[in-house]
């Protein structure tokens, strides 16, 4: 790992704009955030997402980085079906798990399934 990189999954996104300290103060010395597509699908997906909170959440996605999922990344595409196969994860864990790995990030994550993924660094809160 190079610096202090982050990818965040969906539910420390949600804790992260509801004002949780222990990831604000993780996250304070950051060099590098990043989001995947899929938690930025799930997050407005999400059926009790107010205005305000639709609001908050597109000021955060200017302050980090949204990793797309395109089909010309090949190398991406062959670590979510690596990681995919090897630990079983649901393909949407499988894929926010790969851009981590690929960006050499920790993978900020309550969930976790994603502790069985062993090259993978995981920071639980």
């Amino acid at each position: 790992m190079s610096g202090n990189r982050y990818v965040l999954d969906t539910n420390a996104i949600v804790a992260l704009l509801q004002g949780n300290s222990q990831l604000t103060q993780l996250l304070n010395d950051a060099d590098w955030i990043g989001i995947s597509v899929i938690s930025q699908i799930e997050f407005l997906t999400f059926s009790e997402l107010s205005q305000d909170d639709r609001q908050l959440f597109q000021l955060f996605l200017q302050r980090v980085e949204i990793i797309d999922l395109v089909a010309s990344d090949i190398v991406l595409i062959e670590k979510i079906i690596e990681v995919r196969l090897q630990y079983r994860l649901k393909l949407p864990d499988a894929i926010i798990a790969a851009m981590a790995i690929q960006n050499l990030a920790s993978l900020v994550s309550a969930d976790q399934e994603f502790a069985k993924v062993t090259m993978l660094t995981v920071i639980n809160w």
